[in-house]
């Protein structure tokens, strides 16, 4: 008996779940699915079993609780003992995984303006859990909680003091639940007191400074629209770009916001695509678009990279994972070579073959220290495949001590 944890990722029109077992081994196929289209005629359901079949039905104007009533048909003959809700946003009031209770669900809906798109579809997903599995325990757990031990140097704004104060604007970080597990997942492979810059690339990215298990800094911000260069958002651009394109262009604050998460990043810099696999096949062949989009994700990049330097008393190394960190050999060399000071020694045939799932060391100090080279700056660079699922399921176990 696995004693199954249910882990549920709500979107404002989609649900995110997998069947998390109690032992098996990280990224080994799970029962897992997306409904997606949530609300129209072309919703769908797609479901993944444990052997790895991929099963597709039609939920027509389904709501997320004629999903979720779906998804529980389809769970397979082991029913979950709890349940694992992603809620994104934390604010000041969570700083770990907690269980679900009308104060629970107060303080998350007190917390939406810091996160108006995806709160409201986050509680949309608890409460119709809620009341299809109200036996169970539920769990909340949430993208900004890992961020919570940053100090106040690397999370006040330079604002006046009651903008902090009497409205809570300050850097809050996301991604907490890939960081937590990668760095921690890492500890466990290297002895002694870790320093890592752990770089989540994905379609959305960022960048995190981890001490002792502690996050010390990270790139996001108030929102996930703060730092790299991502897919379609732009990251970190003027402030004063704002002001600037409503007195040029005439535009609302509202279009500006959809340009910068929706239009920019490597979409916006290469006019082509938002996926790096294409860009980077098109940078191969010569488009000068692809080609801008991958120069500057790199270069930002690193620059977070060495910032992130910065907040760590010892520097134990560098830990890519994400779809492109986990996957996109060419932009993790590109990206190191831009940081040779730093004593990242990559090795490049190991780089080659880890991607798809591989987990390991990628630098020459891994297997080469008779060269003197780990021995001397001791800088490791590690590829580790996220488990954000997986994390979320051992948050959920601990606070219910299951």
């Amino acid at each position: 008996m696995s004693r199954p944890i249910l882990v549920i990722n709500c979107g404002s029109s989609s649900i995110k779940f997998a069947l998390v077992p109690e032992h098996v081994a990280a990224h080994q196929v799970r029962r897992s699915g997306l409904a997606e289209n949530l609300g129209t005629p072309e919703a769908l359901l797609n479901i993944t079993t444990e052997d790895g079949k991929k099963t597709s039905f039609a939920i027509p104007h389904a709501d997320h609780q004629a999903a979720l009533t779906e998804i529980l048909k389809r769970l397979g003959d082991e029913q979950p003992i709890a349940i694992g809700h992603r809620v994104v946003h934390g604010g000041e009031k969570f700083t770990h995984a907690v269980q679900i209770d009308e104060s629970v669900l107060n303080a998350i809906r007190e917390t939406t303006p810091l996160a108006p798109l995806h709160n409201p579809a986050n509680l949309q997903g608890i409460d119709a859990t809620l009341k299809l599995f109200a036996d169970l325990p539920q769990v909340a757990v949430f993208d900004t909680a890992f961020h919570q031990t940053m100090p106040p140097q690397a999370f006040r704004y330079a604002l006046p003091e009651d903008l902090y104060s009497k409205h809570h604007i300050r850097r809050y970080g996301f991604h907490g639940t890939s960081h937590a597990y990668v760095t921690q997942h890492t500890d466990q492979l290297v002895d002694g007191d870790n320093g890592w810059i752990s770089a989540h690339l994905g379609n959305g990215c960022s960048t995190c400074a981890v001490w002792q298990g502690k996050s010390m800094d990270t790139s996001m911000g108030l929102t996930p629209l703060e730092g790299l260069v991502m897919g379609t958002r732009s990251g970190n651009v003027d402030p004063s770009l704002h002001i600037h394109l409503t007195r040029t262009l005439g535009w609302s604050l509202e279009e500006i916001d959809q340009i910068l998460n929706k239009k920019s990043g490597l979409l916006g810099l290469s006019g082509l695509s938002n996926d790096m696999r294409t860009l980077t096949e098109a940078a191969a062949d010569g488009h000068r678009g692809a080609q801008l989009a991958i120069d500057v994700f790199c270069y930002r990049l690193a620059q977070s990279l060495a910032a992130m330097s910065c907040a760590l008393p010892v520097f134990t190394g560098i830990i890519f994972t994400g779809g492109i960190g986990e996957n996109a050999a060419v932009i993790r060399a590109k990206t190191l070579a831009l940081l040779p000071h730093f004593g990242l020694y990559l090795d490049i045939q190991k780089n080659q073959k880890m991607i798809r799932g591989a987990e390991g060391r990628i630098d020459q100090g891994a297997d080469d220290t008779e060269l003197g080279i780990n021995a001397y700056l001791g800088r490791q660079i590690w590829v580790i495949p996220t488990d954000e699922e997986g994390q979320i399921a051992r948050e959920t176990r601990s606070v219910l001590d299951l």
